[in-house]
């Protein structure tokens, strides 16, 4: 527990806020800030249509009904111009996501929401360490959930946690501690050696079979991951969804903490690399005036074939990620389940079928900007 709490303050430091709460996943978090926002049966969430599966399946958990606003095309979040009509006396909450790194238009979103006496949630996912208008994400909405799992803006493998200035949702918070299930032995192990295998046995040479294996072992449940099977396939909750953290990820996030600021650092430097040679070759590119409010956890571009430059990137081993290949990722067909018609969200389909992630904070910028460079004409 001592470590928890050491952990607990940092968080707090950095994000200056008071309330903090940790949960076994980001998405758990969110699961608890809706259901101590009262969120029942009937009830509209409303959330932007390119998000992370595990987003709509916490809205559904409880009952509720996920309200889907198609993406902007400059800022990969939700359209501020298409939120409005969105908007019904059954809604009860506005979920903001700062996609890649960047928070956008919250402002607006909240006035909306205070107009129609609504809550708002920002999903910090991709967020942590990063600012909007100068503070630091999360501070801009009645709450915020954070992730700490693999390639977040800092790691603890598997974890997050949530923030919120209101003194009634923390409360409610508080009373959701007693029944969270505590992470069991063989989950600290299972970190542990996670943490072993990420830390000495990943590189540049055994990154794509790795990462494969892990993601097929995860998807059956084999080894912790950050979707088990249940989470990706179905819309119901998992057994032993509701659960805290540990002091293994305690741990693992208080070392990883210590570099955030030049890690934050960086990554703007590798983003604004991209964004050069991108506008030298008249590509699209993240737009300068963004760049105050983007943390850069990863640099998006749109590729005319995805699977070319994949396949290319890993023939070159270049570790390129694909956050998101769908507009609930990482679900590929039919999103039915989750109430999600991809007709009605063009440009939130459109960018899923084309984007692929440039890494900003890799040990080989140099490397990365050669193989964009090289295959320039792949990119829109």
């Amino acid at each position: 527990m001592k470590l928890q709490q050491s952990y607990k303050q940092s968080l707090q430091k950095i994000l200056q806020c008071e309330n903090l709460f940790l949960f076994w996943k980001g998405r758990v978090g969110l699961y608890a800030i809706l259901k101590a926002m009262g969120i029942k049966q009937g009830d509209k969430i409303i959330l932007p249509a390119y998000t992370c599966v595990v987003v709509p399946n916490a809205i559904l958990y409880l009952g509720a009904t996920p309200v889907y606003v198609d993406t902007s095309e400059s800022t990969y979040n939700m359209d501020i111009n298409k939120l409005e009509a969105a908007i019904t006396d059954r809604t009860k909450v506005i979920i903001c996501q700062n996609t890649y790194g960047l928070s956008s238009n919250l402002e607006k979103i909240n006035s909306l929401a205070q107009q129609h006496n609504i809550y708002t949630i920002e999903d910090c996912t991709h967020g942590f360490g990063g600012f909007y208008q100068g503070k630091p994400n999360g501070q801009f909405c009645d709450a915020a959930f954070f992730s700490t799992q693999w390639n977040k803006p800092f790691s603890t493998g598997i974890g997050g946690f949530v923030i919120t200035k209101s003194a009634k949702i923390a409360s409610n918070l508080q009373q959701l501690e007693k029944p969270k299930s505590t992470p069991t032995l063989k989950d600290n192990l299972s970190l542990k050696t996670l943490y072993f295998v990420k830390r000495y046995l990943i590189n540049e040479f055994t990154y794509w079979p790795l990462i494969k294996l892990y993601r097929l072992l995860s998807k059956h449940n084999l080894v912790l991951g950050s979707s088990s099977g249940g989470e990706i396939s179905s819309t119901k909750m998992p057994e032993n969804f509701f659960k805290g953290f540990s002091s293994a990820q305690a741990k693992e996030g208080l070392r990883n903490l210590k570099t955030l600021t030049e890690v934050m650092k960086v990554r703007k430097q590798n983003a604004n690399f991209y964004t050069e040679l991108l506008k030298k070759f008249n590509k699209r590119h993240v737009a300068y005036e963004l760049y105050e409010n983007h943390g850069f956890l990863k640099y998006p571009i749109l590729v005319k074939d995805r699977e070319l430059f994949l396949s290319l990137a890993e023939k070159n081993r270049i570790e390129l990620g694909d956050w998101f290949i769908s507009p609930l990722h990482p679900i590929i067909g039919d999103l039915t389940s989750w109430q999600f018609d991809a007709k009605l969200f063009p440009v939130a389909n459109f960018v899923s079928q084309h984007v692929v992630n440039l890494p900003t904070n890799p040990d080989n910028i140099d490397r990365v900007l050669a193989f964009v460079e090289d295959n320039i004409n792949l990119i829109v």
